[in-house]
């Protein structure tokens, strides 16, 4: 039986799930509501996951900077929130 899984998904969802609770803390809101301002973009998939290779290799603070600017520019586009 296996207990713990170590593929690349579960390895990108950890990230995932690591760099959301960073950024919603930066911007001092629920990660919850962080991911669902990320998932009316698609931006998990479309940033976090597809970058994961690149991403996973930066500290911490700059992902969560990194995601909330792509959130952000996102919103700009949309003339959504700030």
């Amino acid at each position: 039986m296996e207990i713990y899984s170590d593929t690349i998904d579960d390895r990108k969802i950890r990230f995932a799930v690591i760099a959301i609770e960073a950024a919603a803390k930066k911007l001092g809101i629920s990660p919850s509501t962080f991911c669902a301002r990320l998932d009316h973009y698609d931006l998990i998939e479309k940033r976090l996951f597809k970058y994961y290779d690149t991403l996973h290799t930066q500290s911490q603070s700059y992902v969560a900077d990194d995601i909330i600017e792509t959130l952000r520019n996102y919103e700009r586009r949309e003339g959504g929130k700030e």
